[in-house]
Formats: structure tokens, sequence, C-alpha cells
């Protein structure tokens, strides 16, 4: 088990991201290569969760295009992330917040929470 370790912490890859959690909309600007050829894509939405620890961390975004909700799994240690932007701060009661895939329109809102900085 000391040897996964070592051999973990050598090739993790560091990312300075924000503090977010369930219910904060986060824009995510990701990596994408078509062909020879890299651009970077926003993709804005709601964290339904995050999940796990150290480099092996995950977190789930939620945004709705059109009348679809459309649901991204990021790693939170990926080398694709450019970077994340926190928009709006959520005030939600629960660390994963898989009721919202049944609410539409209105009810679908988070409420905003007060931040000091």
């Amino acid at each position: 088990m000391d040897l996964m370790n070592v051999v973990n912490s050598t090739l993790a890859v560091s990312t300075q991201a924000p503090d977010f959690s369930a219910g904060d909309t986060i824009t995510v600007h990701y990596k994408i290569k078509e062909g020879n050829k890299e651009r970077i894509q926003q993709y804005r939405g709601v964290v339904i969760q995050k999940r796990g620890t150290g480099h092996t961390a995950t977190f789930t975004v939620r945004k709705m295009s059109g009348d679809i909700g459309v649901e991204r799994i990021f790693p939170a240690s990926s080398p694709f992330i450019d970077k994340v932007e926190i928009n709006k701060y959520g005030k939600v009661r629960r660390a994963r917040i898989y009721y919202l895939r049944k609410l539409t329109g209105k009810k679908a809102r988070i409420q905003e929470r007060r931040v000091s900085l």
C-alpha cells in the first residue's frame, strides 16, 4: 500500500481550483482537442455533487440545454481543466442534490448564499 501512495503522489496533477460545494453555479473552462487544434469550451452549470479525495476526486455539473438537463462529470485533477470560475454560491442543505433532476422551471432555482470575501 505504501508503494501505491508513492506512485499516486508522483503522478498527481495539481490544479488550483477554488473551493466550491454542491449548489454553487460554476463555469468550467475545459480544453478540447479537435485534430491538431486545441480550444477551450466553457461549461456552466450547477454542481450536483463532489465525490472522492485527492487526485481521484470528481465533481458533477448539471446544466440545462434548452429544456433537456445535461450532466457532466469532471475529474478534479484533470490536466484538461484550464480554470474553474464560481459564478454564484448556492444555499442547499444536502451534499448531493439529485432532487434537482426532477424539478423544472422556477422550482429548480437555488437560493443564493451570502458570502463575505
